[in-house]
C-alpha cells in the first residue's frame, strides 16, 4: 500500500484554517468523518 507524504506547515500557532484541513486529510484517509477524528483526539 502506497502512502502519500503530505507535508505539514512550520508555523508557530499553526493557523485554524490549517488545522482543519490536516485533520480532514487524516479523517479521510482513516475513512472516520472530521468529528470522529476530533473525538479520537479529544479536542
Amino acid at each position: 500500500m502506497a502512502s502519500t507524504i503530505s507535508p505539514l506547515p512550520n508555523h508557530n500557532p499553526i493557523r485554524l484554517g490549517t488545522l482543519g484541513g490536516i485533520l480532514k486529510a487524516v479523517a479521510a484517509h482513516h475513512k472516520l468523518t472530521l468529528d470522529d477524528v476530533i473525538q479520537k483526539l479529544d479536542l
